[in-house]
């Protein structure tokens, strides 16, 4: 879901590519099908995640699995700033860990995760996105890392 309690800063997006922009980020709310309304069929995730195969299709199974991990996640977008066909978004994931997500069981701890992504837009879709997360910090808040004398054994 995208947090309405504060308005994200918008600047030089035509509002077009703006709905693609905040559709791609609505789907993270475990709603994967919304990104045949944001996304290119052949748009392209950069990097993909491990496993992950590309295209929306690909980030579709990614979608779902997030949903069941942290089934209250909540997209707040900070701030927009773009020109035709670009956008530029900082925002920041937030939810609970509830599921085991890229190994890492549950730990009903909360978590705060900015992010970082650049997005190419053509026809009203997402044709390219850049992103950089900071699961270091995901890590750091659930419990995860560093790791455990043990685990380093």
């Amino acid at each position: 879901m995208i947090s309405q309690e504060t308005k994200p800063d918008v600047s030089g997006l035509l509002s077009e590519d703006r709905n693609a922009v905040e559709t791609f980020y609505r789907a993270f709310a475990g709603k994967p099908d919304l990104l045949d309304d944001a996304v290119a069929k052949d748009w392209q995730d950069i990097p993909l995640a491990p496993g992950q195969i590309p295209g929306r299709e690909g980030m579709k199974p990614l979608i779902a699995a997030f949903g069941v991990a942290f089934p209250d996640a909540e997209v707040s977008i900070h701030e927009i700033i773009g020109t035709p066909g670009r956008a530029a978004v900082r925002a920041t994931i937030s939810g609970t860990h509830q599921g085991e997500w890229f190994g890492i069981a549950p730990t009903g701890k909360s978590f705060q995760m900015p992010i970082h992504e650049f997005h190419h837009i053509a026809d009203g879709r997402l044709t390219h996105t850049w992103h950089l997360e900071d699961w270091f910090g995901w890590l750091n808040q659930v419990g995860a890392w560093p790791a455990s004398p043990q685990e380093n054994a």
